[in-house]
């Protein structure tokens, strides 16, 4: 058997993220609204892709569009890279017309040059984003045009799989609490009863968030 200090990285990794999960479970079924959820959903598995620059891009491409079409039009867009990875110094060179030939938007490819050149200045694939917490990494890639707070949110969700992260704004998540805490509030006032609601799952946020979105789905 493999000493620990030599097990593979990925089986090291993965233990972590076992723990994590165990950890956050015990922790929410605490709030017995949350707890409700667990127990219809069950288990869950969401494990970071890490490649949060892969992700940006395609988060952007999949703005506002169906699941079929953005997975679609992001295969498109891989095939315009010789090794069907859009290295960002390729990327940044090319122009909307040729982003076009995949299906893209006029707009998203200019966020697209956007990203890649914000991407090649700030070396995103080799940034360390442990040494960042969540809001700085939000306020540093919205920087970005076409990419705000949202959008960062679910980098931070599901490529780095950040442990506390809230997306207050997203839809599914406020259609979920609505109906489980039979909220009644509106427009401001719902979005502060969530914040207030949700600071009984901290530090473990992006997993109540996981289970809403599931739980959403069994509407």
């Amino acid at each position: 058997m493999l000493s620990s200090s030599k097990k593979h990285p990925t089986i090291l990794f993965y233990s972590y993220f076992c723990r994590e999960v165990k950890e956050s479970i015990e922790h929410l079924t605490r709030e017995p609204h949350i707890a409700d959820i667990i127990r219809v959903v069950g288990e869950i598995e969401a494990k970071p892709s890490g490649g949060l620059y892969i992700d940006l891009l395609e988060s952007i491409i999949s703005q506002q569009l169906s699941v079929k079409a953005s997975e679609t039009i992001f295969r498109r867009f891989l095939l315009l890279f010789d090794n069907g990875y859009p290295d960002v110094s390729v990327l940044s060179l090319m122009t909307p017309e040729q982003l076009r030939l995949a299906g893209v938007s006029q707009q998203k490819a200019q966020y697209i040059l956007s990203a890649a050149r914000f991407a090649k200045e700030h070396n995103l694939e080799q940034k360390r984003w442990d040494d960042m917490p969540d809001e700085e990494i939000i306020q540093f890639l919205t920087q970005i045009d076409g990419v705000g707070r949202w959008t960062v949110e679910m980098l931070l969700i599901f490529s780095l799989r950040r442990q506390d992260v809230f997306p207050v704004d997203d839809l599914g998540i406020r259609r979920s609490m609505v109906r489980l805490f039979g909220l009644q509030e509106s427009g401001r006032e719902l979005k502060k009863r969530m914040i207030q609601l949700a600071e009984a799952w901290r530090p473990w946020r992006t997993t109540a968030s996981l289970y809403l979105w599931r739980w959403k789905g069994q509407f």
